[in-house]
C-alpha cells in the first residue's frame, strides 16, 4: 500500500495544487490554457518522441493493447447510450455526450504522469499507440453518434473520414509518435545536444499537466442530472477499468507494463474534451460537466484501487 501512495499521493497532490492556485486567483483560467497548451503541443510531444526513439524492441503486436483499451471504451459507450435511452430518459443525442463523457478519459493530462509514475520509461511504447488515436478516434465516433442521433451537421460520411486523416496528420501527439518511431527505425542515437533539450522540455511534462488539470477544475461545475452524473462516473472509473483488466489481463495475457497501461488510461476520469464535445453540440454539458470535476476527485481513491489491483 505504501507503493500506491507514492505514486498516487504526489499525483493528485499536484492537482490539488493547481485547484488551489486557481481558486484564489494566483494562475488565471487563460494561464491554465496556456499551460495546458504547452503539455499538448510541446511537452508530451518531446517526451513521446524521445521515450520512443530509445525505446526497447516492442514486446508483443499492439493488436491486444487496442483491443483491451478500446474495448473497455466500447463497452462503456454502449452502456452509456442504452443506460440514456432506458434508464435516464434523455434525448438519443444526448446518450452521445453521456458516452463521450464515459468514454472519454483524461489519458494525456493525468495517464501520462500515471503510467510513468508507476512503469518508468518501460510505459512509452503502449503509451504511445494508445494515445496516437484516442482522441482523433473517439471524436469520430462521437461525430457519427450524434449525427445518427439526428444532430445532422450535413457532411458526408466521407467528409468525416477525410476530418479524421487530417486530425490524425495534425496531431501533435501523432507526429510525434511517428517521428519517434521512425527515428528508432534508423538506430541513430540522438545528438547529444538535441536529446539533452528534448529531455529538459520532456520532464516538464508530468509536473505541468498535473497543476494544468488542476487549474482546468475550476471551470467545473458540480450542478446537471443526478443520475445523469453517477453513470458518466460509474462507467468511467469502476466498468472502464474493469473491462480493460478483463480483457488485457485475462484474455489477451498481455505483458504485465502493457496491461498496466491500458488499465491505468481506462480508469482515468472523464476528460475535458468531453466537456467540449458536449458543449459544442449543446447536449448534457451541465452533467458532463459536473462529471469532470467529481470523477477527477473520486479517481484519486480509484486509481488507488486499481493501482493496489496491478501489484
Amino acid at each position: 500500500m505504501q507503493d500506491v501512495l507514492s505514486i498516487v499521493a504526489p499525483v493528485f497532490g499536484l492537482i490539488a495544487l493547481g485547484f488551489l492556485l486557481a481558486r484564489t486567483n494566483i494562475l488565471s483560467e487563460a494561464t491554465g490554457d496556456g499551460l495546458t497548451e504547452f503539455v499538448f503541443f510541446v511537452a508530451a510531444p518531446a517526451l513521446l518522441f524521445r521515450m520512443l526513439a530509445t525505446m526497447k524492441p516492442p514486446e508483443v503486436a499492439p493488436i491486444g493493447l487496442w483491443a483491451s483499451y478500446f474495448g473497455a471504451i466500447a463497452v462503456a459507450w454502449i452502456a452509456a447510450a442504452l443506460l440514456t435511452k432506458y434508464v435516464l430518459k434523455r434525448p438519443p443525442r444526448d446518450g452521445a455526450a453521456i458516452a463521450m463523457g464515459a468514454g472519454f478519459g483524461n489519458v494525456v493530462m493525468l495517464g501520462i504522469p500515471l503510467a510513468l509514475n508507476r512503469f518508468g520509461d518501460d510505459a512509452a511504447t503502449p503509451m504511445a499507440l494508445l494515445l496516437s488515436i484516442n482522441a482523433p478516434l473517439l471524436w469520430f465516433a462521437g461525430t457519427l453518434h450524434i449525427e445518427s442521433a439526428g444532430q445532422k451537421s450535413g457532411r458526408a460520411i466521407s467528409d468525416l473520414f477525410r476530418e479524421l486523416g487530417l486530425q490524425l496528420i495534425q496531431n501533435p501527439i501523432v507526429i510525434a509518435v511517428l517521428a519517434g518511431g521512425a527515428w528508432w527505425v534508423t538506430g541513430f542515437a540522438l545528438p547529444s545536444l538535441a536529446d539533452k533539450m528534448i529531455s529538459m522540455v520532456g520532464q516538464a511534462t508530468v509536473p505541468v499537466a498535473l497543476i494544468a488539470l488542476g487549474v482546468s477544475l475550476k471551470s467545473f461545475e458540480l450542478k446537471g442530472q443526478v443520475g445523469t452524473v453517477m453513470v458518466i462516473t460509474a462507467l468511467s472509473l469502476v466498468a472502464m477499468p474493469l473491462v480493460a483488466w478483463l480483457l488485457a489481463v485475462k484474455l489477451f495475457a498481455l505483458p504485465p507494463v502493457w496491461a498496466g497501461v491500458a488499465v491505468l488510461f481506462a480508469a482515468c476520469p472523464t476528460g475535458a474534451n468531453a466537456f467540449v464535445f458536449a458543449s459544442r453540440y449543446d447536449a448534457a454539458k451541465n452533467s458532463v460537466s459536473a462529471a469532470v470535476a467529481l470523477a477527477t476527485a473520486l479517481s484519486a481513491i480509484t486509481v488507488a484501487l486499481v493501482l493496489a489491483g496491478l501489484n
